[in-house]
Order: C-alpha cells, then sequence, then structure tokens
C-alpha cells in the first residue's frame, strides 16, 4: 500500500510539473527561415504561430507562387522546432519514469 501511495504522490507531483513546463512552452519561441532568411517564421512551445516575417525585397507579384512555398517552408520548420522543444522539455519530466514512449 506504501508503494502505491508513494506511486499517487509521484503521479500528482508529475502533473504539475508537465502543468508548469506547458505554461512556460507557451512563453518560448523558436524561430526558422526559409530562402536563405527571406521569409521567417517564429513559432511558441506550444505549437501556435506567433509570427511571419517577409523581406520585402522578394514581394514580387510575379512570384507569389514561390513566396507561399518558402512561407509554408518557413511555418513548417518552426513548427517543428516548436514540437521538438516541446518534446524535449516534457521528456525530463517523464524520463525517469521508465515507459516506453514518455522518455
Amino acid at each position: 500500500m506504501a508503494n502505491f501511495m508513494k506511486l499517487m504522490k509521484q503521479a500528482a507531483s508529475m502533473q504539475k510539473d508537465m502543468e508548469r513546463v506547458q505554461a512556460e512552452l507557451a512563453g518560448k519561441t523558436v524561430e526558422f527561415s526559409a530562402g536563405g532568411g527571406i521569409v521567417r517564421a517564429t513559432a511558441r512551445g506550444d505549437g501556435s504561430l506567433a509570427g511571419i516575417k517577409i523581406d520585402p525585397k522578394v514581394v514580387n507579384p510575379s512570384e507569389v507562387d514561390m513566396l507561399e512555398d518558402l512561407v509554408t517552408a518557413a511555418v513548417d520548420g518552426a513548427l517543428k522546432a516548436a514540437k521538438d522543444m516541446a518534446a524535449k522539455e516534457l521528456g525530463k519530466i517523464t524520463a525517469g519514469l521508465g515507459i516506453p514512449g514518455l522518455g
């Protein structure tokens, strides 16, 4: 019974840690650029897009398709980087549990 109580306390502590880390991740950002920095996307650690910057020199109406591709690549890279950052931070909490897929 003592082991069960210890496990319950560990689970409650881990839940608080995960909530804290998730709140911290929402305030952290990562940036990814495409086209040599022509398009930059910034994502938050909670997986949301924080912003997009486009170098005004590349805004050419006849090259909208290329710009759309660069924006897509930058956003995709930023969101992947945010997901990787979140997994790393949350993995620190679950690493000691020995449960496959959680750390």
